[in-house]
């Protein structure tokens, strides 16, 4: 608010008080002050209030406008003005006709305390004795108070407990500091949060703590009491609008921290409250601070456990979305491995003999066989099923973030950590955490995942303490680990940590049958996703198919089949001019296997050494391998290999 005295002039003795931040002076309608004197032009100044003080402007006024400051008299050009002293005093033209005026901001806010208790003073305790007889009241109001854990239940015992032991008390509101303030911010990080009233529910909204009030609580430490609260704190707008008589404002704290403000009124009377109502209002506050600062720890708790609820579910969904394309209720994970081969089967039963270990498993495997799927199932089919299973491509990150990644960091320990972190190793406690490509593993990480392995510890990078971790690591590669280990580029002390129960998956080369139950089961799901209805394989597409040697394994079969989705015309079954050109070149071979006619055993030659060719080009001519796949021995292959001239 801007006061403005007319010190000399027309309008001599005459005072403005104007509630706005910009005051325009001059003799035209419109001007916050009208003054008709003639040395005053139609839009003369303006008074601007700049933090406490107040900055005179000249509006190109016909006079001109001036500062008087002691003896000196200062012009003021148009532009952004000047800034008026505590003394100074202004004059609007020239000569002896000037009008002279006198500009102050004014907090009408500004209270008279009648009664004020020092933090520091109530902190060494407050006595009871004057109020004896409200001693079973106050004992009972403070059981009242602390006995719930939830905040709003807490804030509701307080302000009831207030109106009940004072009763001229006709509104008790509680104001806070927002949780997520800085506790040595200002008063504007304070907010009503619940207004009681005498005989009625809650207000409809928080009723504004009255200014100077607020002020004298947060600023100066202090319980305040003004018994008439309109002669005493001034007219202010929130206080008039809440007509309040007397009012009372004592602090909740915990140590030197200001946690709140609790404000008492009576807005029917003035005079209604005593030094003993503040005294009995300081005494509930020292309970209720500590009531609310528990109450808002617990509730903190609460939302950070429900966080970490959320997350850990949403990082379980999206791991299992990962892997199988859709959301999945199923913790088993063996709906994501199809196939019904022999080799499968094996496998499967190998895991069942490791999963509730403590073993490492390394799975071996080309790119494209499902490495990811075997890892997922022996933490699905594991006692850890229902704690996390999170994987991380080693391939995929520098070693400085996968360090990070893996580990973690704290806020501060590089160029971009902001907050702290968890790694996956954290997130995983309790899990499994699967390590795909670890041969692409730094060397300076691998001793760090010795440790994990040894130790079960874990350092985040900037921390200067470990962490306990439980957590299973199921790791994979497609290359050769022990070529690795003899090349130098992997460390011999973590390979016999992880090879502890290695697992190969076999390339869909060597599972032929598992192709066509692959095919329909990639099939009915890209059908479903792309909402295309399709009759099916034709019977020459699934014979390509399962003749075609997918170097890219299961993941090029996948990529096919949605290929041909995409290509097959609705309701229509898939055909061969439909398949990728590589794939229809087999063909021909397959034409080519056909025998040329003659006696059952010329044919049926023709056939078995054709058979015999394919199987030694799949295996790179490896005979021992070529005679596993074919069920024979190793001798017995070397028989039919002479016997064709092979």
């Amino acid at each position: 608010m801007i006061r403005v005295e007319i010190l000399r002039g027309d309008f001599a003795g005459r005072s403005f008080e104007i509630a706005r931040d910009s005051v325009h002076i001059g003799r035209a309608e419109g001007n916050d002050i009208l003054l008709t004197d003639e040395w005053v032009s139609s839009d003369h100044a303006r008074l601007v209030v700049e933090g406490d003080g107040i900055t005179l402007q000249d509006l190109r006024s016909t006079n001109g406008t001036f500062i008087v400051r002691g003896t000196t008299r200062i012009r003021v050009e148009p532009g952004p003005g000047l800034l008026l002293d505590a003394t100074d005093h202004i004059e609007l033209g020239m000569g002896e006709s000037v009008v002279e005026l006198s500009a102050a901001v004014e907090d009408k806010d500004e209270t008279r305390v009648v009664s004020l208790r020092r933090l520091e003073e109530v902190k060494g305790g407050v006595s009871v004795d004057k109020f004896a007889e409200k001693v079973r009241q106050l004992y009972d109001a403070q059981t009242k108070i602390n006995t719930p854990a939830d905040l709003d239940e807490v804030l509701l015992n307080i302000s009831d407990s207030i109106l009940e032991l004072l009763p001229k008390a006709t509104h008790a509101t509680v104001i806070l500091r927002d949780d997520d303030d800085d506790p040595k911010g200002g008063v504007s990080n304070y907010v009503p949060v619940l207004t009681r009233l005498r005989g009625k529910e809650s207000a409809k909204g928080p009723i504004p703590i009255t200014r100077s009030v607020y002020k004298k609580v947060i600023i100066e430490r202090a319980a305040v009491l003004a018994a008439d609260a309109q002669t005493e704190v001034g007219k202010s707008d929130s206080l008039m609008g809440a007509s309040i008589q007397s009012t009372m404002g004592v602090p909740l704290w915990k140590g030197d921290e200001i946690l709140g403000v609790l404000q008492v009124d009576n807005r029917e009377l003035t005079g209604m409250f005593t030094s003993n109502d503040l005294d009995l209002l300081l005494v509930i506050a020292a309970n209720a601070s500590l009531a609310v600062a528990n109450a808002r720890l617990v509730r903190r708790l609460r939302v950070a456990e429900e966080r970490l609820k959320k997350e850990n579910a949403f990082l379980k969904g999206r791991e299992e979305t990962r892997r199988t394309g859709k959301s999945s209720q199923s913790n088993s994970g063996a709906h994501e491995i199809v196939g019904d081969s022999q080799v499968m089967r094996d496998l499967l039963a190998q895991l069942d003999k490791v999963v509730d270990t403590k073993v490492g498993v390394l799975i071996e495997g080309e790119t494209g066989t499902g490495k990811e799927l075997i890892a997922a199932a022996v933490h699905y089919r594991s006692k850890r099923r229902d704690k996390l299973f999170v994987g991380q491509n080693c391939a995929a990150l520098p070693e400085t973030l996968l360090d990070s990644e893996l580990f973690g960091h704290r806020k501060g320990s590089f160029t971009g950590a902001h907050e702290d972190k968890k790694g996956l190793f954290e997130l995983a406690d309790g899990g499994t955490l699967f390590l795909d490509e670890i041969t692409e593993t730094p060397m300076s990480l691998q001793s760090k995942l010795l440790r994990v392995l040894q130790e079960g510890e874990i350092r985040a990078v900037g921390a200067t303490h470990e962490k306990k971790v439980d957590v299973r690591i199921v790791a994979a590669t497609n290359r050769n680990l022990a070529q690795e280990v003899a090349a130098g580029r992997f460390r011999q002390d973590l390979y016999y940590r992880l090879t502890g129960f290695p697992v190969r998956v076999p390339p869909l080369r060597e599972r032929r049958e598992d192709v066509p139950i692959l095919g329909n089961y990639f099939l009915k799901r890209f059908t479903a996703e792309m909402s295309k209805p399709v009759s099916g394989f034709a019977q020459q597409t699934s014979e390509l198919l399962q003749s075609y040697d997918w170097p890219g394994n299961v993941r090029e079969l996948q990529n096919e089949v949605q290929r041909l989705v995409i290509q097959v015309d609705p309701g229509g079954f898939i055909t061969p001019d439909l398949l990728s050109p590589h794939i229809r070149q087999i063909e021909g071979v397959v034409e080519r296997a056909k025998p040329t006619k003659g006696t059952l055993k010329e044919m049926m030659d023709q056939v078995e050494r054709w058979l015999l060719i394919e199987a030694l080009r799949s295996h790179d001519n490896n005979k021992t391998a070529c005679a596993k796949s074919l069920g024979i021995t190793r001798e017995g292959l070397h028989k039919k290999l002479r016997a064709y001239g092979l």
